[in-house]
């Protein structure tokens, strides 16, 4: 019985190391895009602690250079966190994009793994057929043999 051998084996393996990449690329992206969301949250925590900090001056007795410092503080963090959500949504689009490659790559696989499967799957019919004619020929071969000569052996 020969050996079933799939002759696009190379190609299924090739399949599987680009779907792994897809997957690490994809955790990375995904990785990426959770802590540049930690940081916009962390810049409007801050952002909401000097607004606290700015009404708590104010109802304190007056000093125009902490409010004003305060002020300025607060208009670099808005600033900072306008950048932080360009930098989220680019994140974003980088994740989308490893998702899409990652589902491609799982596709890819799947079709390889389901041409090889049916490759087998002809392999299996091809050997049960050989099988068949095999048992029939020494079927054919048994019962062909003349009655009368088994009694001279």
């Amino acid at each position: 019985m020969k050996k079933f051998i799939y002759n696009m084996r190379n190609l299924l393996e090739v399949k599987l190391k680009l779907e792994e990449q897809a997957k690490i690329a994809y955790g990375n992206a995904r990785l990426k895009l959770t802590q540049e969301e930690e940081k916009l949250e962390a810049l409007e925590k801050n952002k909401a602690s000097y607004e606290d900090h700015m009404r708590s001056l104010r109802m304190q007795r007056l000093d125009i250079r902490k409010i004003k410092h305060c002020e300025e503080a607060i208009e670099i963090i808005k600033v900072s966190i306008k950048q932080q959500i360009i930098t989220v949504k680019n994140a974003a689009q980088r994740l989308e994009v490893a998702r899409i490659r990652l589902n491609d790559a799982i596709t890819e696989r799947k079709i390889q793994e389901k041409l090889r499967e049916n490759a087998l799957k002809e392999y299996m019919v091809e050997l049960e057929a050989e099988e068949q004619k095999e048992i029939d020929e020494r079927n054919s071969f048994k019962f062909s043999v003349p009655v009368g000569s088994e009694g001279e052996m």
